[in-house]
């Protein structure tokens, strides 16, 4: 796997972006206003990047992350990400995206509605959960003491298993939730979200956050469902 591919360049494409150069790999970023307004980001960036369409950017990715707005979902490609594995890092915001009833009845997750959107795509979970700031700034390499987890979930073993590498190569560490229906637990509001990796309520410093700790949250989620 040597090229990545963006579907939306903003503060979590961006940063995904950053991390993937320095770990060695090619990037293709794509946004909904054209390649044109990649041009700052690609320069800085260097030449490990370049911009273009989403459907190119969901061609030429060897692993795609999808990062647009949830109510954007539909609009992703679908034939250019047959049989390829997609990271999702979507979060439902009804103030931003509008309702989805069945989101809100809990009758399915972010993730899953991608996936029936994909149906030929290998859909994993992933970057949703933290601040973009805290994702650049928690990278470390591999074997390091104050190493980061994040969360990841999927109904495809080979595919998680994929991410878990893209994971280790730029600097964290990943604990396997399940299948995608398992996604909810490290959705907006649960405490496995944002605030377990800021330092504060200012936000302005990142804490690291082992595997444990990331799993003592994902199970706090589970408990917490338990008593609704």
């Amino acid at each position: 796997m040597t090229t990545i591919g963006l579907i939306g360049s903003g503060n979590i494409g961006g940063t995904v972006a950053r991390l993937a150069v320095a770990a060695g790999y090619d990037v293709v970023l794509s946004n909904s206003r054209g390649p044109e307004t990649l041009k700052g980001l690609v320069g800085e960036l260097g030449p490990h990047a370049r911009a273009a369409t989403p459907a190119e950017a969901a061609e030429a990715g060897d692993l795609v992350v999808v990062t647009i707005p949830l109510r954007a979902y539909r609009e992703v490609p679908v034939a250019p990400l047959a049989g390829k594995i997609v990271i999702d890092t979507d979060n439902y915001y009804p103030e931003r995206d509008g309702r989805f009833p069945e989101l809100d009845d809990e009758s399915t997750t972010t993730s899953e509605l991608l996936q029936a959107h994909l149906p030929t795509s290998k859909v994993v979970k992933g970057f949703n959960n933290i601040y973009f700031k805290h994702l650049l700034a928690l990278a470390r390499p591999a074997g390091s003491p104050d190493r980061t987890a994040l969360p990841i979930a999927g109904d495809d073993g080979a595919a998680k298993a994929a991410v878990t590498e893209f994971f280790d190569r730029i600097g964290y560490d990943a604990v396997d939730v399940g299948p995608l229906a398992e996604g909810w637990r490290f959705q907006r509001d649960t405490a496995a979200y944002a605030s377990l990796y800021a330092a504060d309520e200012s936000w302005a410093k990142a804490v690291p956050v082992d595997a444990a700790k990331l799993r003592e949250a994902l199970a706090a989620a589970r408990r917490y469902a338990d008593m609704r």
